[in-house]
């Protein structure tokens, strides 16, 4: 019952989700690791637990390449999985699609060989999928998952690519950022539109470098031009699994809720007493956000809380 996972890169360095889809993967059999990148992506590999074997193409990420590499190899396994990134969705249903299987996508628990976890309904369910099929088409969210531990030393096999893309990668523009990736960071730092501007975000960014934390923004923060689009976290931006998440001025609507489910403690920051987020938070500060942010930033650096 081998596994083979479609490592995750970042700008060729190994994304830290790898290390999560190969720990949840792990569950299901044997992993071995497909690196489609440079050759020092592949040696970071080597070291995450779990791996029996990393294979490393150095081939160009676009969908058509990595389908068709995938569908060489696929006859050895029983599960492919990848992450439900933008990679992950973009390359597993075309290779599903190639190996004629229904795919099972945004797994977030594995409950046995053939069953798997889901949400549904803008995450407000979840589902119990059971998949009969001989082979499986699986992507994770990351984010539900804790990463393999380091310390592996599995071989490198360098494999050729059969086909190339008849496209062209150009170019990649990108916000460069020295704050961790909201997907993966153990602490995210939260704005809403009650935030009000861009300077009052200074605040929750001030508040997010003290505490090594990302920074996110509700729908609302976005559209009101407050936070950048990629700062967005919900049911139509990024999901967010942290062992804390600091929301302040975030009344809690839906689509922003199905987007920090994962999230293991929550303390809300906000006026309203009686809003939804405020009400499903483990510790809540009722008050201005604009007095207690700056007090709380004060106190942390007082107290010396610096990661």
């Amino acid at each position: 019952m081998a596994v083979l996972v479609l490592a995750e890169l970042d700008n060729g360095i190994l994304s830290p989700a790898t290390a999560r889809i190969v720990a949840a993967a792990a569950q299901l059999g044997p992993v071995d690791l497909l690196v489609p990148g440079p050759h020092a992506a592949a040696e970071a590999a080597a070291g995450i637990a779990g791996i029996a074997k990393v294979m490393v193409s150095d081939t160009d990420l676009l969908a058509e390449s990595l389908v068709a590499l995938v569908s060489t190899l696929a006859v050895r396994y029983r599960y492919l999985v990848s992450s439900a990134s933008t990679l992950g969705k973009d390359v597993m249903p075309r290779l599903a699609g190639t190996l004629d299987i229904q795919p099972v996508t945004d797994i977030v628990a594995i409950e046995g060989e053939n069953r798997f976890t889901r949400p549904i309904y803008a995450g407000n369910a979840l589902e119990t999928v059971i998949d009969n099929q001989a082979r499986h088409v699986l992507t994770f969210r990351a984010s539900a998952f804790r990463p393999a531990a380091s310390g592996n030393a599995a071989p490198i096999e360098t494999i050729d690519s059969p086909t190339a893309s008849a496209a062209r990668f150009i170019a990649a523009h990108r916000s460069e950022s020295d704050v961790p990736d909201l997907a993966t960071a153990q602490i995210v730092v939260g704005g809403g539109v009650a935030v009000g501007s861009t300077e009052g975000f200074q605040l929750i960014e001030k508040l997010g470098k003290t505490l090594g934390a990302a920074i996110g923004a509700t729908r609302a923060a976005v559209d009101a031009g407050f936070a950048p689009n990629d700062w967005q976290i919900g049911q139509t931006g990024k999901i967010i699994a942290p062992d804390l998440y600091i929301a302040i001025g975030i009344s809690g609507a839906l689509q922003h809720l199905a987007g920090i489910q994962g999230a293991r403690k929550i303390i809300a920051i906000n006026a309203d007493a009686e809003a939804p987020l405020v009400k499903i938070a483990d510790l809540a500060l009722i008050g201005d956000l604009f007095e207690i942010v700056p007090q709380l930033t004060a106190e942390l650096e007082r107290l010396g809380v610096k990661r």
